[in-house]
């Protein structure tokens, strides 16, 4: 198993290109099973989610192809199989995405119950008791979701906790369900509005997509688009983390600020000077010690759970004590026993994790549980005393693509030693 060996201590400083972002990704490589064309995706990233989900269409039997510019041609005519296997899935939640597809343009699905990070409860009856409203039978047998309708039709749903991949799930089903579809209680986040654009694109009816309502008109079929895929708000958001820890002056380019300004708001109170461009984001952490920030996680717009893991680092070498309040999944505090090993000063009372500043972080060996703890043990061994080895980055490959490469151009010293 690989793992990732950190000389701490270097600031970064530099320039980056952010890379295109799994989770608008991934929705959108499930959508193109919902037409017959080739649908062409640009700044695809190279990462084991997207590699996962590429397997998973062509053991269905779809072509995918990558060109000289490294873009992804993706044809789903005709389908042979329309089963998700449990040892494709088991890795990777989001393959539950590919079931609202399968169901609108074949009429079946059979799908493996999803695997991926163990950071709490996600459940599937969201996109099950959806597609029940549209008319679809759904029996769970042996592991699997058997689903099957002759054709779904338009629903009035509201969803009972706002769900993002339950949102993409239904929004894609709806395209080709005949009538008007209504989905309320909706997620918000800026991949929901990039796939409904993706979607119109080829053809459907979408609006509403990033409010509270989304409302999609079935049609009969879909053409084929090219598209690009958006820069990874998370992965800038990383790495302006990485630059606040290590005392940092780096440039993020190619994202789009307004996505990020929940992350921006509260690096600003940590005492770093943040400077938005059009496309493009830059700070300068001046500040010797950050300054405590209290975060309560929420989906978008507020701070997303994604960055909380990063954020306990930068509370963790801050001046005082902060407060982070986990309210979106209840088991992401797993990398807070790992963290504590490097010094850090971090208690967790329920939901809460209580984050008191050290003067100092030390190298040590720990091991990633998930995609965002990988990032945050990283973030900590940059800024440690010594050396710090992270084992299980089978984590880290899942999310962010080339992460020792970029580091490294900034000024880390990272080094991936071999299984």
């Amino acid at each position: 198993m690989e793992k990732l060996l950190i000389k701490g201590g270097n600031p970064l400083s530099g320039r980056i290109e952010c890379s295109g972002a799994k989770n608008a990704a991934l929705p959108m490589i499930a959508s193109t099973i919902l037409c017959e064309e080739e649908v062409i995706l640009k700044n695809l990233p190279y990462l084991q989610d997207i590699t996962t989900m590429f397997e998973l269409l062509g053991s269905m039997g779809a072509d995918i192809i990558l060109n000289e510019n490294m873009d992804f041609t993706i044809t789903s005519k005709n389908l042979q199989d329309i089963e998700a296997r449990y040892e494709l899935v088991k890795t990777m939640r989001a393959s539950i995405l590919v079931l609202g597809p399968l169901v609108a343009k074949y009429g079946k699905a059979r799908i493996a119950l999803p695997g991926g990070c163990a950071i709490g409860s996600r459940p599937v009856n969201y996109h099950l008791d959806s597609l029940k409203q549209m008319g679809a039978e759904i029996v769970l047998k042996n592991g699997y979701i058997e689903a099957s309708a002759s054709r779904l039709k338009g629903a009035n749903i509201k969803f009972d906790g706002i769900t993002v991949t339950g949102t993409e799930n239904i929004m894609m089903a709806a395209t080709l369900a005949a009538g008007k579809t209504t989905l309320t209680n909706v997620a918000k986040e800026p991949e929901i509005i990039d796939l409904a654009e993706m979607l119109n694109s080829m053809g459907a009816k979408i609006d509403g997509a990033g409010s509270d309502q989304i409302t999609i008109t079935g049609v009969e079929s879909l053409n084929g688009t090219k598209y690009e895929i958006p820069a990874d708000r998370i992965e800038a958001g990383t790495y302006l983390a990485a630059a606040a820890v290590t005392k940092g002056e780096i440039t993020i380019e190619g994202i789009n600020p307004n996505r990020l300004m929940k992350v921006i708001e509260k690096l600003n109170s940590t005492g770093a000077e943040i400077n938005l461009g059009i496309d493009s984001i830059s700070i300068n952490m001046k500040k010797d010690v950050p300054n405590p920030v209290d975060i309560t996680t929420a989906p978008f717009p507020e701070f997303p759970t994604d960055m909380q893991a990063q954020f306990s680092v930068i509370n963790a070498i801050s001046s005082g004590t902060a407060n982070i309040y986990e309210t979106v999944f209840e088991n992401r505090f797993m990398h807070i026993l790992e963290l504590n090993r490097m010094g850090c000063n971090i208690a967790v009372e329920g939901n809460r994790a209580i984050i008191k500043g050290v003067r100092n972080l030390y190298g040590a060996e720990v091991m990633a549980t998930d995609l965002r703890a990988s990032a945050s043990l990283i973030l900590a061994g940059l800024c440690a005393k010594g050396e710090t080895v992270v084992d299980r980055i089978y984590h880290i490959d899942r999310g962010y693509e080339r992460i020792e490469e970029k580091l490294n151009y900034l000024g880390a010293d990272i080094v991936r030693l071999p299984s």
